[in-house]
């Protein structure tokens, strides 16, 4: 079981933002806020009082994510690897015995998303909890970057990343993954919806 406060939340913020044009992503706004402070606030909020700390993941422009408030680390593979860069960061970095991993682009992810995935870590054989959203078509589909981790996966996560590895579901797949659905009565159908482009992001906004 997992006890508060025994987790670190990392804001995965470190992408080239290609489909937004190639602006830095976590710093585009969401209705007057910086979409990573949205997201490091959103994490805070998180009920259950399980986080214990929170940190961001840049690799550009790290001053401005710096005035936020907490620990920001660029990637420690290059040429950007990733979200398994991120992930990989967090571990090395994380003093408490899991890591939740949040992107910095979902802005209306769960406020009890650390809550409900720690409940699968009711079973001492699980490794990592990921979080499965509804689809329109009625199929949950895995968010593979909302993810718990066990601390000490990092070893895996070298070991995989240093042959060439770059896909989560790859690296998942090698571990005891339980996947957490969020498809109850009351939960937001937009909780998952990650925006790409500014007009994704505009239109989000605008409800």
């Amino acid at each position: 079981m997992i006890n508060a406060p025994d987790i670190t939340g990392i804001v995965l913020a470190g992408g080239r933002g290609s489909r937004m044009g190639g602006v830095d992503k976590g710093l585009q706004n969401f209705n007057g806020t910086p979409l990573a402070l949205h997201t490091l606030l959103r994490l805070q909020m998180q009920q259950g009082g399980l986080l214990s700390e929170q940190m961001i993941n840049a690799n550009r422009n790290l001053a401005a994510y710096e005035a936020f408030g907490v620990p920001v680390w660029p990637d420690t593979l290059t040429d950007y690897a990733g979200p398994l860069a991120g992930f990989m960061t967090g571990l090395e970095r994380c003093e408490s015995p899991y890591l939740l991993t949040v992107p910095c682009d979902t802005p209306l992810f769960p406020l009890d998303l650390a809550e409900r995935l720690a409940q699968a870590f009711d079973d001492d054989s699980t490794e990592i909890a990921m979080a499965a959203a509804l689809e329109e078509d009625g199929q949950l589909r895995p968010q593979p970057v909302f993810c718990l981790l066990r601390r000490e996966l990092l070893e895996s996560l070298v070991e995989f990343t240093q042959a060439g590895g770059r896909k989560i579901d790859q690296w998942t797949a090698r571990h005891r993954t339980v996947i957490v659905p969020f498809d109850q009565p009351g939960d937001e159908p937009r909780a998952f919806y990650n925006t790409n482009t500014l007009a994704e992001l505009h239109a989000l906004e605008k409800g």
